[in-house]
């Protein structure tokens, strides 16, 4: 396995630095997955922008929360797809809509995005309707386009259920994506593309299939489990036979009670780092819902909240980045650590 590096570089020294991720774009201010978003992300600061990847019926690669359509697009008020709509079984769990895997690309062009928290960020409805679906090539091409020889934009590709949507013999994904990156010239440690998913057999695969100087791979951990192995000392050494790293839920590191007040601080990034992994924790959102109770701020649960505390917090424990909705508070809690 290559050596591990830092997953950005300072563009005045070059030394490795803690990296801020925008969250499917910026997607505290923009519909998520979008061409707005992930261009606004890279303009507050975002080292990295973070697309979910799912498949069309034709195979290609398209960027969307998950395969389910309606959430996030205006797809249940086309007439022409109606028929479409069907039942799947979806992490155990039964649910109607539809389903990329229903549409070919060229079907998907027709849609056009919409936000999926209208209730929590209103203020995103006003772009619904504007801007269509990506794929993953034109992810690229975004944070090609804006990197400059003194700051490199990468994108961080989750692959949402790769195993689930590869049962379609037809779909197989984990090749789709290994065949895409070789395309894109993206498949070696540095390259554009950083791959991470919850799905951790397809990563596996997807190492088997790039080689050991394929793209860096980072392995996705849930919310808290009770005795979850992948997290003990030997499921994190399981992990570096093929991962760089770990993106887990900020709430394995900041742990809080039933009403949402912080109780403490897990060792899971003492225990990854001693493992050699990366450790990179998901979402940080600046809407009080989403925050701790003492960092909430008034009533109202869409109300902007002290994120920067909740940010400073992770990175003065060693994080090796952050995930987040609202890149620039991330990029500013960052400068005044490093300031002070």
């Amino acid at each position: 396995m290559h050596a591990i590096e830092s997953l950005a570089r300072g563009p005045a020294t070059g030394l490795p630095r803690q990296v801020v991720v925008g969250h499917r774009g910026a997607s505290a201010y923009r519909p998520e997955h979008t061409a707005a978003a992930f261009e606004l992300a890279i303009d507050l600061g975002a080292d990295l922008v973070e697309p979910d990847v799912v498949v069309s019926r034709d195979g290609a690669l398209v960027v969307r929360h998950e395969d389910e359509l309606s959430r996030t697009t205006d797809v249940a008020t086309r007439p022409e797809f109606a028929g479409r709509r069907t039942t799947r079984v979806v992490g155990g769990r039964e649910q109607a809509g539809w389903f990329t895997e229903d549409f070919t690309l060229a079907e998907l062009r027709t849609l056009r995005a919409v936000e999926r928290m209208p209730a929590l960020r209103p203020l995103n409805t006003t772009y619904d309707g504007r801007f269509g679906i990506l794929t993953l090539a034109e992810v690229v091409a975004i944070a090609r386009r804006r990197s400059t020889a003194g700051r490199e934009v990468r994108v961080l590709a989750e692959l949402k259920a790769p195993t689930r949507a590869g049962e379609r013999a037809d779909l197989p994904v984990v090749e789709l994506v290994a065949a895409e990156l070789r395309r894109l010239g993206a498949t070696g440690p540095d390259g554009t593309v950083v791959v991470q998913s919850f799905d951790a057999p397809a990563l596996r695969r997807l190492r088997a299939a790039l080689g050991e100087d394929g793209p860096t791979i980072l392995q996705l951990v849930d919310h808290a489990a009770v005795h979850d192995p992948m997290v003990t000392p030997a499921g994190l050494r399981g992990i570096s036979t093929y991962a760089q790293g770990i993106t887990p839920s900020r709430h394995r590191i900041l742990l809080r009670d039933g009403e949402q007040a912080l109780t403490g601080v897990s060792d899971l990034i003492g225990r990854a780092h001693r493992a050699g992994l990366l450790v990179v924790p998901w979402t940080l959102r600046p809407e009080n819902a989403f925050l701790p109770r003492h960092l909430r701020r008034g009533g109202d649960a869409g109300g902007t909240g002290d994120l920067r505390t909740e940010v400073r917090l992770l990175l003065a424990l060693g994080v090796d980045g952050v995930i987040t909705d609202a890149p620039e508070v991330a990029v500013r809690a960052r400068g005044q650590l490093v300031a002070a």
